[in-house]
């Protein structure tokens, strides 16, 4: 999957109108992004968000990152995500992940369980020229590992650059391998890190973060109260241009394809289309 080596990600599209996101989006495709990143969380369903977002551009890929699969039976979005294929050939790329715990139900078995039933349907639709192109949000060895072998990659996310070394091993040499990774454009320690706690909070609120994070060598000190500095330091990138450019590289030397990238600390009503433009000047070819 050719997208570019970082893309934009972001949860902000959930709260705008269609016509605030039709010009966003392809201002940010007449700026040279290539790949636009998009979550499914308060009520936007993502496969039909990602055909309109591709509706209005000519030459972005959408992500959605993530569709739950608790959110639709498999056969409609085997149906959904065949359309997109032949409407879009190669820019919807179907992103896949679990999306929180459910009691008596192991993710990796519910995932597992999903793929099967995907593979196993057959449809009277037209087939498209462009094959429906897959990924799973992956952070564990098995998860990884099941993304390596059933889609094209894995999607991680909140995760610092150590485990995209790990994620990379486990993967292999070919699978693709996207990061997401939150910035704030903020210098001051205390303002920035005060601004990355707040973004951060319900990830460390919730059992299976809280579980990933230990994984990632974190401490109950270093999750409980907010999060120390070490953990909000790794998990969002803070600082001038120059500084967030670097620390962003740091995920392709470990061995990212791509990292989207989220822009947090907008203030509400204000857009982050200023950030977006800069960063494109410093990361775009």
């Amino acid at each position: 999957m050719d997208l570019g080596r970082f893309g934009v990600w972001t949860f902000d599209f959930e709260d705008q109108p269609a016509a605030r996101m039709r010009a966003a989006i392809q201002e940010l495709e007449d700026q040279g992004w290539r790949a636009f990143w998009i979550p499914e969380r308060d009520g936007r369903e993502a496969i039909t968000h990602a055909g309109y977002l591709l509706s209005c551009t000519t030459r972005m890929h959408v992500i959605s990152g993530i569709a739950r699969i608790w959110s639709r039976e498999a056969r409609w979005t085997h149906g959904a995500s065949l359309l997109l294929a032949d409407a879009y050939p190669d820019r919807h790329i179907l992103g896949l992940g679990v999306s929180g715990a459910r009691p008596g139900v192991k993710p990796l078995t519910a995932m597992v369980d999903y793929l099967d039933e995907l593979d196993a349907l057959r449809t009277p639709n037209p087939a498209p020229a462009a094959p429906v192109r897959r990924i799973l949000a992956a952070y564990g060895p098995k998860m990884l590992q099941l993304a390596r072998d059933r889609s094209a990659g894995a999607h991680t996310y909140k995760v610092n650059v150590a485990h995209t070394a790990q994620a990379r091993q486990i993967l292999g040499p070919d699978a693709f391998l996207g990061v997401e990774h939150a910035v704030v454009f903020e210098s001051d320690a205390t303002t920035a890190r005060a601004i990355a706690r707040e973004h951060l909070h319900p990830y460390l609120a919730t059992e299976y973060n809280v579980a990933k994070f230990r994984r990632l060598g974190y401490s109950a000190a270093d999750i409980s109260h907010g999060g120390s500095d070490r953990l909000v330091d790794d998990l969002v990138f803070w600082g001038d241009l120059d500084t967030v450019v670097e620390k962003l590289h740091g995920h392709l030397r470990a061995g990212a394809d791509h990292v989207g990238v989220q822009v947090i600390g907008v203030r509400p009503g204000q857009s982050a289309m200023p950030h977006w433009r800069a960063l494109g000047e410093a990361l775009l070819p």
